[in-house]
């Protein structure tokens, strides 16, 4: 970042107002705007925050926001002044002045690559006046939701800018908007500067409401896992519930048809774990639901196979059968659902060697 300590906020100050120099669309009161420019040097000065610059000549904006804020800074505030290794700028600041500048030499020659590399690393944005390095530095700023003041007012770069933000907003509202355009006044340096504070407070706001999603987020993710793992756990259990074979009781039937459904929601909470939006609850409850529909189909298609299947209920056997099927249907619970509205019962997994083997003359099917 621009400042070490990133104690006090750092704007980027950009744009030009050049002699003799074509601008679209064309500068405004351009005799105007370097006292305005100091004005609003001193007001950022005043508001607390840190400049970071590109150069100290008096065609850039840079030149006149710097005499203005070396006036009203209080000795804490710092122009970073960012250059390509082989150049020398000078302010000309008083000796003595309270503003303290800092060069920061880029490695690169060429100027563009400090331009651009600082702006993205700067809390804020300023453009006044200014043509197509302008425009492109707005652009950034809004695609990177910078907080962001284009003074529309002068024209140039910077009024090209101001409506680019009135159609992506970012964190200004319609009196801001209206703002940033008006004509130039008195107390514009006073508004915009006040403007300014107001997108940064909306910003960081935005992103604390952000951090906060992402950790319940995490937190979401982390207890759908410990449910998956508390779930599967409990299906195995049924190996334990399940007794010796006997006739069909409660607790025979409950374990036969609960712990697959139980499989079935650890799938689908396990499957959820792959997804960006992990909704862990909804996605169990629709395991819950695929599980359902596959245990209960295999069960009554085995007891129309053998009729006297419950008369000896062989429980543990069949779960290593039903406890697969029951997590995968809550794994491909989307599978499941599918072939439901065609109108297909859902197929229960391959097992390794093939199918399970039919009923026998002397076998029983499970």
């Amino acid at each position: 970042m621009v400042s070490s300590d990133r104690a006090r906020p750092v704007v980027a100050i950009v744009g030009s107002f050049e002699p003799g120099r074509s601008y679209t669309p064309e500068l405004k009161r351009p005799d105007a705007a370097p006292a305005a420019c100091r004005e609003l040097g001193r007001q950022l000065a005043a508001a607390g925050y840190d400049l970071a610059v590109f150069s100290a000549k008096p065609k850039y904006v840079e030149y006149d926001v710097v005499q203005g804020y070396a006036q009203e800074a209080d000795g804490a505030g710092t122009v970073f002044l960012h250059v390509p290794r082989h150049r020398d700028h000078d302010f000309g600041l008083p000796q003595g002045s309270a503003a303290q500048v800092r060069l920061v030499r880029d490695t690169g020659p060429e100027w563009e690559v400090s331009f651009y590399r600082t702006l993205l690393s700067c809390d804020a944005a300023m453009l006044v006046g200014g043509a197509q390095s302008t425009r492109v530095a707005g652009v950034i700023a809004l695609s990177q939701r910078i907080p962001l003041l284009p003074v529309a007012a002068f024209g140039g770069g910077a009024s090209q800018v101001w409506a680019n933000l009135d159609k992506v907003r970012n964190d200004t509202t319609d009196d801001d908007i209206v703002l940033l355009g008006q004509d130039w006044r008195a107390d514009s340096a006073r508004r915009l500067v006040q403007c300014l504070d107001r997108q940064r407070a909306r910003r960081a706001q935005w992103q604390r409401e952000g951090d906060r999603s992402a950790r319940r987020s995490l937190l979401s993710a982390g207890l759908g896992t410990a449910v998956a793992l508390l779930l599967l756990v409990c299906s195995l259990l049924g190996f334990v519930l399940a007794g010796e074979p006997g006739p069909a009781t409660g607790l025979r039937l409950a374990v036969l048809v609960v712990t697959p459904l139980l499989a079935a929601m650890a799938g689908a909470v396990i499957r959820s774990s792959f997804e960006t939006a992990d909704q862990w609850p909804r996605a169990a409850v629709r395991g819950l639901g695929a599980g359902v529909v596959s245990v209960l189909l295999y069960v009554a298609s085995q007891l129309l196979t053998v009729p006297s299947l419950l008369d000896e209920l062989d429980v543990r056997r069949l779960l290593f059968f039903t406890l697969p099927l029951g997590f995968s249907a809550g794994f491909t619970f989307d599978l499941v659902f599918e072939r439901l509205r065609s109108g297909a019962a859902p197929d229960p997994p391959a097992l390794p060697g093939g199918p399970p083997p039919g009923p026998g003359p002397t076998d029983r099917s499970y």
